[in-house]
Parts: structure tokens; C-alpha cells; sequence
């Protein structure tokens, strides 16, 4: 009876109210149905947040990612436009590009001022500079003067070969106790190409007083028998020494005669006057052409091309031989300039049967790549074989500066090294058998007595 009744009763409270639509039979009170909804809408908006927070994220990631490659775009696009005008000598900040002036024919070229009196004027400045003295240790003091253009090579292997050129010539001059500059400035916009060297070597001699021989080397001509030392003595009474032979020179006037790439001017009035000769030739444009042709009319086996520096100095020494040669010492008995086809390939057998210090054809004391051109982009012979040369080059002469350390190359093409002495307790009995130095001291002693 309860049950029924309460049953009943249970009924008429289910039936007294209209059922909820959606949810027919339902047994939750009112007030719980209405707090799980609620839950149920925090829920839903929760992850609609949450929804909206990821895909936000993945678009902000998209548009960093975005932003960063377009950020690394433009870099590379800037670098490149940085690049292609140092390439191509333009500047940013030149508002005014000044127009070109050639020289014409009728145009007298020089390399500045006239000087007259630098002999005397020298000779007073050293006199008042006595800790400049043009002497040291015996030795007349030399420098050692090379470059390169003063943009970027033609391809980046050029730029690796002109680092290790340098560093040849550092460590020649280390051990010789040699100053040296690098220039990759063009002095005088005229005379470019071939030509860059004569206002460079003028500037240099008038702007150090105190050096007694400036000493040209092409980029290309590398060391490479690194204890021979330049028989100075020899020269008391020359004022430009270069490699040559006379014969050539006089007798077939033969267009490589003698060779640039390698030679040394005393630093006086002599050879001011003669660079003020040599110059005229060297102006780009028509009168370097018209000159060009002169030279190929008069030198034996010269191809037509325009004025270069070596054919115009043979010129002028040809053709005034009782004004210039006198002070002039045309050197062969050792390799001041080697050509390096007859060489790279003697290494080995050099190294087998000869000793460094000879500086002639047993063991060559500089070795010029003539026609290779390593920077630019062209040459006359391959570039492969080129650089497999200059490689061997390089590490012929690099091993002679190693061994001091105990190391050498594992071979003359191979830039890595391997060690050919143990370390030792008494390291400074290495210094004395090994140190290029040491030798060069009794050597100069020996000569001396």
C-alpha cells in the first residue's frame, strides 16, 4: 500500500509536469540537469579556445617561418648586390661617377712631379733619421712588394691561391728579415693591368727613404727554395737587377728577353728617371694600343697586342742601351724569375739528389706561373693544371718552413701534413739544426771571409 501510494504519487509529480523535450524519460532533478548543461557549455567553449589558440599558433609559426625566409632572402639578395659591386668597383656612396679621360697620342704621360735631387735630398733625410738606417745587420735594407687587384677574383679558388702566394712571401721575409707590402690599391687609374707596379714602386721609394732596394714580385711567383738569400754584394754598383739573359736581349731583342714578374730598383734618382722612361708607354687606351703595335714591330716573336710593361722596358733598353745599361745587372746564375713549366715536375727528383739554398735549376729559388692567371678567367693553360702546379709549388717550399716544427706535407698535392719528428726533451737542439736562420748566419760569415 505504501509502495503503490508512493508509486502514485511519484507518478502524478511525473505527470503534473510537462516532460522535457529532447529528453523523454529523464530522472535527474531540474536543478542538476541545468548545472551539467552549464559544465557542458564551459566545456564546449574551453575547446573552442583552445581550438582557436592551436590554429593561431599554426598560423603564427607559418608566418614566422615565412617571415624568416624572406628575411634570409633579402640577406642573400643585399650580399650579393654587395658583392657584384665590389666586383665591379662601383660604390653606394659615389653619387658623381667621373667621366673617363684617356691620354691621346700626342699626350706626354707622367708619373707625377718631376724629381731631380733625391739622391742628395735622400742622403740629407737618412743622415737626420739615424734610427732609419738603410743597413741592418750588414744587410742593405730591402722591401718586398707584391698585390693583387683590388676586387674579387673570377672564381673563388683564385682568392684561396693569392692567400697562400702571400703567406709564401710572409714567411720568406720572416726568415730573411725582408719588409713587405701588399697592395691592392691602383695608385693611378691609368695605368692598370701590367702596369699598376711602375707609380706603386715610385710611391713606395719616395715614401720610404729608408729602404735601399724595392723588390717587385708578381702574385703568381711563388718562393720555393726558402734558405736562398739575394747575393746583395753583388749589386754595388747596379741600380736595377733583374732576371735575363743579354743575348737575347741584344742580339735576337727577343720579347722575353728579360721578365718582370720578379726584379729589384735601388731606391735613388737613377731609377726615378729611368721609371719616368718606362712610363709613357703604359697609359690604357690609344696610346697603349699604338705603342703595342711599335713593340710588336720591334720585338722578336711579340704577339699583336697592346703596350705591356716588360716589352717596353726591353724596348727602351734596346733602344738606349748606352744611357741605361750600364747600372743595369741582367741576372741568370740563379732563378730570380723560374718558369714554372720546366720545374713543378722536378720536385721529387730535386728534393732527392739536391739541397734548398742553390736558387738555380737544382733547387730553383723562385718559380712564376706565367699564363696561368689563378684570379682571373682566362689563361694560357689549363686551369686544373695550373692549380695542381701552384699546389705543388706551395707545399715544395711550405715543407721547407715545416720542418723546423717536424712536419711536412704527406705529398706535394696534398695540403695535409704529417709529423717527421718525435717530440724531445732538449727542443732547442732542434732550433740549432733546423732553423733556416742559423744556417743563413754562417753562410753570410763564410761569404764574408
Amino acid at each position: 500500500m505504501g509502495a503503490e501510494a508512493g508509486f502514485s504519487a511519484h507518478k502524478r509529480v511525473s505527470g503534473g509536469m510537462p516532460a522535457v523535450r529532447g529528453r523523454p524519460g529523464s530522472i535527474f532533478p531540474r536543478g542538476r540537469q541545468i548545472h551539467k548543461t552549464f559544465n557542458n557549455v564551459k566545456i564546449t567553449l574551453l575547446c573552442g579556445f583552445v581550438t582557436i589558440l592551436v590554429l593561431r599558433g599554426t598560423i603564427g609559426l607559418n608566418l614566422v617561418s615565412s617571415g624568416a625566409e624572406a628575411e634570409n632572402r633579402h640577406l642573400i639578395e643585399e650580399t650579393n648586390r654587395i658583392l657584384a659591386e665590389i666586383r665591379f668597383g662601383k660604390d653606394a656612396d659615389d653619387l658623381v661617377e667621373e667621366e673617363e679621360v684617356l691620354f691621346g697620342p700626342n699626350t706626354t704621360f707622367t708619373l707625377g712631379a718631376k724629381i731631380v735631387s733625391w739622391d742628395v735630398d735622400r742622403g740629407v733625410w737618412l743622415k737626420k733619421n739615424p734610427h732609419f738606417p738603410r743597413v741592418v745587420n750588414g744587410k742593405p735594407r730591402i722591401l718586398l712588394v707584391t698585390g693583387s687587384p683590388p676586387n674579387l677574383c673570377d672564381n673563388a679558388i683564385g682568392d684561396h691561391y693569392l692567400l697562400k702566394s702571400l703567406k709564401n712571401k710572409i714567411d720568406y721575409c720572416r726568415i730573411h728579415g725582408i719588409e713587405i707590402v701588399y697592395n691592392m690599391a691602383h695608385l693611378d687609374k691609368e695605368m692598370a693591368g701590367y702596369w699598376a707596379k711602375l707609380p706603386l714602386i715610385r710611391r713606395l721609394m719616395l715614401s720610404h727613404p729608408e729602404v735601399e732596394w724595392i723588390w717587385w714580385m708578381d702574385s703568381d711567383a711563388l718562393f720555393t727554395d726558402m734558405v736562398f738569400e739575394i747575393p746583395a754584394y753583388k749589386y754595388n754598383d747596379h741600380n736595377l737587377v733583374i732576371h735575363g739573359y743579354p743575348d737575347l736581349l741584344f742580339e735576337q731583342k727577343s720579347w722575353i728577353a728579360l721578365n718582370t714578374g720578379s726584379f729589384l730598383f735601388r731606391n735613388c734618382q737613377w731609377s726615378l728617371d729611368l721609371l719616368d722612361a718606362w712610363a709613357p708607354m703604359g697609359p690604357k687606351g690609344p696610346i697603349r694600343e699604338e705603342a703595342g703595335k711599335i713593340l710588336t714591330e720591334n720585338l722578336k716573336g711579340r704577339p699583336d697586342f697592346e703596350a705591356d710593361d716588360q716589352s717596353a722596358l726591353i724596348y727602351l733598353l734596346i733602344t738606349q742601351q748606352d744611357k741605361w745599361m750600364n747600372k743595369v745587372f741582367v741576372e741568370n746564375s740563379y732563378y730570380l724569375h723560374g718558369f714554372w713549366e720546366g720545374l713543378v715536375d722536378q720536385y721529387e727528383e730535386m728534393i732527392e739528389k739536391y739541397h734548398p739554398g742553390l736558387g738555380d735549376d737544382r733547387w730553383p729559388f723562385v718559380t712564376h706561373f706565367v699564363g696561368c692567371k689563378p684570379c682571373g678567367s682566362y689563361g694560357d693553360y689549363p686551369v686544373e693544371r695550373c692549380l695542381k702546379s701552384m699546389e705543388r709549388a706551395f707545399n715544395f717550399a711550405d715543407n721547407q718552413v715545416l720542418n723546423l716544427y717536424g712536419f711536412r706535407h704527406r705529398g706535394l698535392v696534398s695540403p695535409n701534413i704529417k709529423r717527421i719528428r718525435n717530440e724531445t726533451t732538449n727542443p732547442l737542439a732542434d732550433v740549432d739544426q733546423f732553423e733556416i736562420r742559423h744556417s743563413l748566419i754562417g753562410a753570410t760569415t763564410s761569404s764574408r771571409d
